[in-house]
């Protein structure tokens, strides 16, 4: 995407980002602080948390927030009680990137155990709903807020083996349409961003055997995850967007 935005694009916004102690999470976390936004970190693991925080500051951008999370265990009541935290702590988020994700087992659904099947669920899908809901009243005080979930090609054309993950990112697209078309008249859109092949642990372990210097880094690809959190995307709203339109699904040749 060749999307040249400008340096203060995201001046005056707060974003919240999941998974943002690695990869993609990091990256993006990184980025839009270096636009101007204010940051809330949101991870399991505190220290990679607290490493982004001292980088953002060290950057010279505006002290992040650090919210410990488990998405594999987390309530509903864990999710009420951080918005009501946030609450406290700040105006409104203009932005919410879903980015934590579990891969689980590349593996014939025949061979899938019910355990693994249930923990990229309650991951990707039920933690995630759950992280949405409580946090929507911050998102719709802001009049211009965006919600980006992270999808994938396998959540849009089911690919073998991939069971439990592409079907996680079918619920995901799914959860994006609806919350998309019951905001539609308010100042919220709500969009998917496929991120495609790109240079991470997660990735690694899908294709062990991959030539990881073929692969898109993170950095490459936040052109587009910098348009839709600012004013530019204000129109764009139920969309799937590709951060890497022209590349195949599959390992990288």
């Amino acid at each position: 995407m060749h999307y040249q935005p400008k340096q203060d694009l995201l001046e005056q916004r707060i974003i919240l980002v999941t998974g943002a102690g690695d990869g993609i999470g990091r990256e993006a976390a990184l980025t839009y602080a270096r636009f101007g936004a204010q940051l809330v970190l949101l991870g399991r693991t505190e220290s990679k948390l607290l490493a982004v925080q001292q980088e953002i500051a060290a950057q010279g951008g505006a002290p992040a927030l650090v919210v410990t999370l488990d998405l594999l265990h987390a309530t509903q009541d864990q999710c009420r009680q951080i918005a009501d935290d946030l609450a406290g702590q700040i105006p409104r988020l203009d932005g919410v990137l879903h980015n934590a994700g579990l891969l689980g087992d590349i593996a014939p659904m025949a061979d899938l155990s019910m355990t693994m099947w249930q923990e990229v669920m309650q991951v990707n899908v039920n933690a995630t709903f759950m992280l949405t809901q409580a946090l929507l009243p911050l998102l719709l005080k802001s009049h211009a807020g965006s919600l980006v979930f992270t999808s994938s090609s396998v959540g849009r054309t089911g690919r073998a083996d991939w069971g439990a993950y592409a079907v996680s990112k079918f619920a995901t697209e799914g959860m994006m349409q609806v919350l998309a078309d019951e905001y539609k008249n308010r100042n919220l859109r709500v969009n998917c961003i496929n991120p495609g092949g790109t240079r991470t642990k997660m990735r690694a372990s899908a294709f062990p055997h991959e030539d990881k210097n073929k692969l898109k880094t993170p950095a490459d690809i936040m052109p587009l995850y910098l348009y839709l959190m600012g004013e530019d995307s204000r129109r764009k709203t139920g969309m799937s967007f590709d951060a890497q339109p022209n590349r195949k699904p599959g390992a990288a040749e």
